[in-house]
């Protein structure tokens, strides 16, 4: 490990930090019997129920890859695919109960590990970096793969 005064060049600071963000992600994912995938599809699910089409392009993935991924899930009964009321050739893919519990929990966690990991940053720091770091994401328009603390994240009723 370097010393404090070490500084990064911008690449290197993003890249290291992603890996950082990713192997806390990945840990909190492991605690709760998840893939960090299934982690983010939780996530993503936790506000809304999502087409498939759309959940593949917030998730990012290839539709083989997102189908792998929501079979896996559903068969842990923590996903389900449903129709779509206002089309009928379109599937919904929605939180079971025991999936939003254990979303909620793994959200939960989740916020609190990562929101330690600049625990060495001020309060304005950590405003700072967390502006930043916001318009970062939204120029890159990156969806909402994990809402904010601030989001409401409680499934529709």
């Amino acid at each position: 490990m370097g010393s404090r005064e070490e500084s990064l060049g911008l690449v290197a600071a993003l890249v290291r930090a992603s890996f950082l963000i990713s192997a806390v992600y990945a840990e909190s994912a492991r605690d709760h019997g998840l893939t960090p995938q299934q982690g983010q599809l939780l996530c993503v699910l936790m506000g809304r129920s999502y087409r498939m089409n759309d959940l593949g392009a917030t998730l990012r993935l290839a539709r083989s890859s997102l189908t792998e991924l929501v079979d896996r899930t559903s068969q842990r009964g923590l996903v389900r695919r449903e129709a779509d009321p206002s089309d009928g050739r379109a599937v919904l893919v929605t939180l079971t109960d025991q999936g939003a519990e254990v979303a909620a929990g793994f959200y939960a966690e989740t916020c609190d590990r990562v929101a330690g990991v600049p625990g060495g940053l001020g309060a304005g720091e950590r405003e700072a970096l967390a502006d930043l770091l916001g318009r970062v994401v939204t120029d890159n328009t990156v969806g909402t793969v994990f809402p904010d603390r601030d989001d409401d994240v409680r499934p529709p009723a």
